[in-house]
């Protein structure tokens, strides 16, 4: 496994890291979970990522336990912000909660201190200045290593940037943005946005939510009542015109995989951490044999022909459903602020 420094952290991590939405959610055999996290470790890789929301906590309690006695050769990354409970102040970048969110996790995680602590979202309700001097006090703490940012449009990390500078913060050294060949839209702002700030950035959704999995070649390969297609109709329903696009790039992609002789899933996976802005690519497998398929694929590599021939089929910076970037500023998604 390749390493990367982690931004301006100086912080080695491997260019493929394990992402674990999946464990204590769609995996809840804790023995399992705990082997799929070894088999990683085993393979090369060194950051781990997760979060207090998956699985309402119980992701981070089957790290906790897989770390235990390898905590010390692990890069521990988690986040907090989305809500952890129906009262609305167990969520969001207030100091009140992220001080009572980072604990929480620390104890799930049965660690005094996480390398990489990450806000989950934007949070526009919090002054930006209040959230960087809570994290700032955390670092001073020991409790944390570093902070960093998640789904964080290039707009608001420039925001993140300054004000720290003003403010005399520890700034964000990292963004963990969606970033597929389906959903290409960081390529316009973001990416470059992280490299003028020296970020590292940990990209998620490499197979964007499983449409670059293999699995899909028509729209009967879709079950729309079961599984993350239930969940998130809207990005699946090839009813719908974005959706009816990534089919149409899919089944592109895959005569294009076939002929370099690639399995798709490795041709997406190669596909973004071959971006020069990207410094790990998170995996976010269920099980034990989805981890080995994905670690088949971490040195494959694309040939220029390749990738001229991938931005034919999606365009550079283009997101296909503009639902797959996974955060809408709020100015759009509340009528109430485009009304007098």
């Amino acid at each position: 496994m390749r390493r990367r420094i982690l931004g301006g952290t100086g912080i080695s991590v491997s260019d493929h890291a394990l992402g674990t939405m999946m464990l204590g959610t769609a995996n809840t055999d804790r023995d399992d979970c705990v082997r799929l996290v070894h088999r990683a470790l085993d393979a090369g890789i060194n950051l781990v990522d997760t979060a207090d929301a998956y699985g309402d906590g119980a992701s981070e309690e089957f790290v906790g336990q897989a770390l235990k006695g390898r905590r010390d050769e692990v890069v521990l990354a988690t986040k907090g912000h989305l809500p952890m409970g129906e009262d609305p102040n167990r969520s969001g970048s207030s100091r009140r909660w992220l001080t009572r969110a980072l604990d929480e996790s620390l104890r799930r995680l049965g660690t005094d201190h996480v390398d990489l602590y990450q806000l989950h979202r934007p949070d526009p309700l919090t002054d930006i200045d209040e959230t960087l001097g809570a994290l700032s006090d955390f670092v001073r703490a020991g409790k944390v290593r570093a902070v960093g940012t998640s789904t964080f449009p290039a707009e608001l990390q420039v925001e993140a940037q300054w004000a720290a500078q003003r403010g005399g913060h520890v700034r964000p050294r990292t963004e963990q943005p969606p970033y597929s060949v389906l959903a290409r839209g960081a390529e316009a702002a973001l990416l470059p946005t992280a490299q003028r700030y020296g970020l590292g950035v940990l990209v998620w959704g490499p197979l964007s939510g499983g449409w670059l999995s293999g699995r899909i070649r028509s729209a009967e390969d879709i079950d729309l009542s079961a599984g993350r297609a239930a969940v998130e109709r809207h990005k699946f329903d090839v009813g719908l015109p974005g959706n009816a696009r990534k089919l149409a790039a899919v089944r592109a992609l895959t005569e294009l995989a076939e002929e370099a002789g690639i399995a798709l899933r490795h041709l997406a996976t190669a596909f973004v951490r071959t971006h020069p802005a990207v410094t790990s690519v998170l995996l976010g497998p269920r099980t034990g044999e989805q981890l080995e398929t994905l670690l088949a694929g971490t040195e494959v590599t694309l040939s220029a022909d390749v990738l001229d021939r991938i931005d034919e089929i999606v365009p550079p910076g283009t997101n296909l459903n503009p639902d797959d970037f996974y955060y809408t500023p709020p100015a759009l998604a509340d009528a109430a602020l485009r009304r007098r």
